[in-house]
């Protein structure tokens, strides 16, 4: 029996890094996902380019050819339509979520953050990981809701902080779960394991 993937819609920046490990993880048989269309707020990102390579959908959508947030969020979601979507992944996207999407998607939104949230949420979270000195850093999937970095985690991964790490050393470690762990909370979704209560995501066992 052929089983219905869901459909996800990928926003990004920049390089792509997440973008990659969630394609390539939806290529796999037993991913419950695919890639529909990749949007990027920046033209000249890497991973629009990716996008393209691999043959999906890529679209660029630029903030300032439009007046308003709510405007260049209309325009995002008048291309999501076509699809459809079942699930937004932000991947190294650089702009806040605003009500447009948050409305058409309600706790349909997933980000990936490169720490272990409440800390350090924001731009630069390695290297205010390393300024503060911290032993564990780490890296954290969310429900993304309207304050920066602050929905309900689905998963974490802890990354040691060692004596001998400089910014880029962090920074290639902790890429390396946030890759473990992103493709799997996408699955996580789609085998509707993840339920929300309050601030707390829990995982159903057991299905």
């Amino acid at each position: 029996m052929t089983v219905s993937k869901g459909n996800i819609a990928v926003l990004l920046s920049g390089r792509g890094s997440n973008f990659e490990s969630i394609f390539r993880h939806s290529q796999k048989p037993e991913s419950l996902y695919r890639v529909a269309v990749v949007i990027s707020d920046r033209s000249g990102a890497p991973g629009l380019a990716k996008a393209s390579g691999f043959g999906l959908d890529a679209y660029h959508v630029g903030r300032k050819k439009y007046r308003s947030k709510n405007e260049f969020e209309t325009a995002i979601l008048d291309i999501l339509k076509g699809y459809p979507i079942d699930l937004i992944c932000l991947a190294g996207y650089m702009k806040i979520v605003g009500s447009v999407l948050l409305q058409a998607f309600p706790r349909r939104i997933l980000n990936i953050h490169p720490a272990l949230l409440p800390s350090f949420p924001g731009l630069d979270a390695q290297k205010k990981a390393l300024e503060y000195g911290v032993k564990i850093s780490g890296c954290t999937v969310h429900f993304v809701n309207r304050g920066v970095d602050q929905g309900p985690i689905i998963l974490q991964k802890a990354v040691e902080v060692t004596e001998k790490d400089n910014l880029e050393s962090l920074s290639r470690r902790i890429l390396k779960q946030e890759h473990q762990i992103y493709p799997r909370a996408i699955d996580l979704y789609f085998q509707n394991r993840l339920e929300i209560r309050g601030r707390r995501v829990h995982i159903i066992h057991g299905q």
